[in-house]
C-alpha cells in the first residue's frame, strides 16, 4: 500500500496465460486488486486518522510488527495498540464508505 510500485508485476488472476490467444477480458471481474489499492491509498491520504493511529497502522501492516513490538516502540500497552488499530481501520472503512465513524468505545464512556 505504501509502495507506489507494489502493484506492478502482480499477476491478474483473471488474465489468460501469456501463451494463450488474446481475447476479451471480463471488465466486471478484472482489476479488483488495483481498485482496492487505489481506494486504500486514497483513504490513507484523506481519512481523519490521528498520528498515533497512523503510526500503529503503518507498523502493523507495512512493517508486519506484532502488537507487543509496536507497544514497546510507542511506550504504551499492547491493549492501547489494539485500540488504535481498531479505531484506525474503522475510520478508514467508514471514510471509504462515505459514512461517519461511530466509535463503539464512546458508548462505554457514556455508560460509565
Amino acid at each position: 500500500m505504501w509502495d507506489v510500485e507494489a502493484a506492478y508485476g502482480i499477476r491478474n488472476p483473471t488474465a489468460p496465460d501469456a501463451d494463450m490467444p488474446k481475447g476479451t477480458v471480463d471488465k466486471k471481474s478484472a482489476g479488483t486488486l488495483f481498485a482496492h489499492l487505489a481506494d486504500i491509498r486514497r483513504g490513507w491520504k484523506t481519512a481523519p486518522l490521528s498520528l498515533a493511529e497512523r503510526r500503529a497502522l503503518f507498523m502493523r501492516f507495512a512493517l508486519d510488527w506484532d502488537d507487543m513490538r509496536i507497544a514497546t516502540r510507542e511506550a504504551v500497552t499492547d491493549r492501547a495498540i489494539r485500540y488504535r488499530l481498531e479505531r484506525g481501520i474503522g475510520k478508514l472503512a467508514s471514510h471509504l464508505n462515505g459514512a461517519d465513524y461511530i466509535d463503539s468505545y464512546d458508548d462505554l464512556e457514556i455508560a460509565a
